[in-house]
């Protein structure tokens, strides 16, 4: 079983997840637990970096993450709200990094796609479904749910893998 820290950034609150996934012989994907990081709005922005790096550390102390799933930056017309929320990313990857770990990162629309089978479909759809696949009887906190979606797209995308690289061994043995 791989364990999967999923983390929607943002310079206020940063959603993680972490959920299990195995992919032998059919893919399996279990909740672990989600919440935010919430940084306080009036502190300057190194502080609330600073709080969400400290939240991120802690997070992958106690739930031990084998790897992590990020959303990446997308492109947005509020220049200072992106400049916002690549700070925020960057301080989660040196929290990350600082533990060691690996991270792949997903933009917005293929987390989408991934999970709901369209690159545009709308946070209530994205919740829906991260509901059904995880068997969660109602929708986190929105923060929450992106992380969750994040985490499940890193497995699906890596079940996918997985499944590429054992069909081509047979076709290759066989």
């Amino acid at each position: 079983m791989l364990r999967i820290l999923g983390i929607d950034p943002g310079s206020r609150v940063t959603g993680y997840a972490v959920i299990t996934a195995s992919v032998d012989p059919a893919p399996r994907l279990a909740y672990v637990e989600c919440g935010v990081v919430e940084a306080d709005e009036r502190d300057p922005i190194e502080a609330r970096l600073g709080e969400i790096a400290r939240g991120i550390r802690e997070i992958v102390a106690e739930l031990r993450p084998d790897v992590v799933a990020m959303e990446d930056v997308f492109y947005g017309k509020n220049v200072r709200s992106m400049i916002a929320l690549a700070q925020a990313r960057g301080a989660a990857l040196v929290a990350v990094a600082q533990s060691g770990l690996a991270v792949a990162a997903y933009a917005p629309a293929k987390v989408k796609l991934a999970v709901t089978g369209r690159g545009r479909a709308g946070k209530d759809q994205v919740g829906l479904m991260v509901r059904g696949l995880l068997g969660l009887r109602r929708a986190p906190r929105v923060d929450a749910t992106d992380a969750l979606a994040v985490a499940v797209t890193h497995a699906l995308l890596r079940r996918r893998e997985h499944v590429a690289v054992v069909a081509a061994r047979l076709r290759r043995a066989g």
